[in-house]
């Protein structure tokens, strides 16, 4: 055998043994960066919960100022201008949070100055945000190189029983409501809350009705599964799961059972998978609820990329490619994911997306264009339902009774 011959023959072995060596889908991490990087540069990246609202208004320094807590530098939460241009994110839920335990004080004034802090970011970085409220809006920021930015109201307990103030709500912006936070309300059950109602009383259908009316979006996240089965039973349009992982891989109570994942797909909602990594793991969950002592002589389990993938998997197997997305929880968490430490790391999740095999039209998908199909199919329901009722006037006294003891 000649020497080029043989030289030939180890070349040719080593690339064999290169090309065995690439990740599943065929890609390197550079490749794999690459086309994730050009998906979500032609694909609106739309993540439907960012807590930085409530985050400015906690900040120890700066509390709700927000000309102080300057986005246009690097700020102490995961949330700022260059930040999010590196996270190439498209548009923004922002989160209008209030807790839910603050019932002695009233909801409705920290609720409005919640969206007086939510609007006033926004309108202060003209360059980088804009205002809007439609699917059509965020595909015009998106083209005119904005962040589209949306408010969502997190909890139904800030409109204290009233769908008047459900209605003041939307005309502040607000186009998704949570249905609970972590507490119980009159009309409907918690995830972490008592099962009182088992799911919604007939008042709580009345939300339901009046947001499918209106064109909010029924957010299903923080709600019991009762709450979850009542609401998909009511609705008329899609609704979303605004940050909730699949239960079936993790038994966390504010996940989605494979059950409703199911009745998701029929329904045409989505559910956006969050970085929690006590949502994510059982075992980082198991070490989060032991005491202090215990954790003190016991290591951190890891959360990382691969186990937010797992769950956008099992939900895409469950439901469909169609009903998943992404809900981070930024600037409302202080744990987070290895590697998905603030908004600048989408693309690292979305090149872990390649390296699995995923196909660009699913990329394109999870990004964004399922999101963008829910919003515009709830403006197209409450179009109709505009047309054929009227703003409801009914009541939690008239609906469900007396209030009990």
């Amino acid at each position: 055998m000649s020497r080029l011959r043989r030289w030939f023959i180890g070349v040719s072995q080593i690339a064999v043994g290169l090309v065995a060596s690439l990740p599943l889908a065929g890609q390197t991490a550079d490749s794999s960066l690459t086309i994730a990087r050009r998906v979500l540069r032609t694909t609106p990246l739309i993540d439907t919960h960012n807590d930085l609202p409530w985050r400015i208004r906690e900040d120890s320094v700066m509390s709700r100022n927000v000309e102080a807590y300057d986005l246009r530098r690097t700020t102490p939460g995961h949330t700022d201008l260059a930040r999010l241009r590196k996270g190439m994110v498209g548009a923004q839920f922002w989160s209008i949070y209030i807790p839910g335990e603050i019932r002695d004080s009233g909801y409705a004034r920290v609720q409005l100055e919640q969206f007086d802090i939510a609007r006033r970011i926004i309108a202060r970085y003209p360059e980088a945000l804009r205002f809007v409220t439609t699917a059509a809006g965020i595909r015009g920021a998106f083209a005119a190189g904005r962040i589209g930015s949306l408010l969502g109201l997190e909890g139904g307990h800030a409109i204290e029983n009233s769908l008047g103030a459900l209605r003041s709500y939307y005309d502040l912006g607000a186009r998704y409501m949570t249905l609970t936070h972590n507490v119980t309300l009159d009309w409907a059950d918690a995830a972490l809350g008592r099962a009182t109602h088992g799911g919604l009383t007939p008042f709580g259908t009345e939300v339901v009705r009046e947001m499918n009316r209106l064109g909010m979006l029924v957010d299903l996240s923080h709600v019991s599964p009762g709450t979850m089965s009542d609401a998909l039973s009511v609705t008329e349009a899609p609704v979303i799961f605004s940050h909730s992982a699949a239960r079936q891989l993790v038994d966390h109570p504010r996940n989605v059972p494979d059950s409703i994942l199911v009745r998701v797909a029929t329904n045409g909602g989505v559910v956006m998978v969050p970085f929690v990594p006590s949502f994510l793991s059982s075992a980082r969950r198991a070490w989060g609820d032991s005491s202090a002592a215990w954790r003190g002589t016991h290591p951190r389990p890891a959360v990382t990329i691969a186990d937010v993938v797992d769950h956008l998997e099992h939900i895409r197997r469950i439901a469909g490619v169609d009903h998943v997305g992404i809900g981070a929880d930024f600037d409302g968490i202080t744990d987070t994911v290895d590697g998905l430490e603030d908004v600048s790391t989408y693309p690292a999740l979305f090149a872990e997306l390649v390296r699995r095999g995923w196909k660009t039209a699913d990329l394109r998908k999870v990004a964004g264009e399922n999101v963008l199909r829910v919003l515009a199919q709830a403006e197209q329901v409450a179009s109709r339902l505009r047309r054929e009722r009227a703003p409801s006037i009914q009541t939690i006294q008239g609906l469900d009774g007396p209030p009990r003891p």
